[in-house]
């Protein structure tokens, strides 16, 4: 039988997520095995699931409640670490930089927030689509020198960087 928590007012928390999608230790210490650093951090990314779970309302239409709430604790472990990645990418890059060139402590908080969400709007891009917008971006590369790289015509290259500009400046209209 799942343990029902209570609020301040004593009313039971299934109310809210109903009996089904109550966390078990089972839960918890499978994704501390998956997250490792410690407790808190699988803590984190249950409490992470949930709020995902509470934004939205298809978990009440889902035929299996259970196996949605595994995909979704499955989706926030894989943006966790991509995170990381992104982190420790940054982090490296940030290392390359004299002392007096890097950003404050504030704008480097600012700026991986920045990479995180244009990964984040990027995701279910085709391959060549990211190569292309990273390079034109990052690179500074033209639209001819992005067509030799990645051996298409300009204006398949053209094609590729509207559509990951448009998905990072108009992500709700594009899907």
């Amino acid at each position: 039988m799942p343990r029902r928590r209570h609020d301040a007012q004593g009313t039971s928390g299934t109310r809210c997520l109903g009996p089904t999608l109550q966390p078990e230790p089972a839960m918890v210490a499978g994704l501390a095995v998956q997250a490792p650093g410690c407790s808190q951090r699988a803590s984190d990314l249950l409490q992470d699931t949930f709020v995902r779970l509470l934004k939205r309302d298809e978990w009440i239409q889902a035929q299996e409640p259970r196996a949605y709430l595994m995909t979704v604790a499955k989706r926030v472990l894989i943006d966790h670490w991509r995170r990381e990645r992104i982190e420790q990418a940054y982090l490296e890059a940030l290392q390359q930089l004299p002392e007096v060139e890097a950003p404050s402590p504030e704008t480097q908080h600012q700026l991986l927030e920045l990479l995180v969400e244009i990964d984040r709007r990027l995701d279910g891009l085709p391959t060549l689509t990211r190569q292309a917008f990273l390079y034109a971006q990052l690179d500074g590369m033209t639209y001819s020198e992005i067509a030799l790289t990645l051996n298409m015509s300009v204006s398949s290259v053209k094609r590729h960087l509207i559509r990951a500009t448009s998905r990072c400046y108009f992500p709700d209209m594009t899907g």
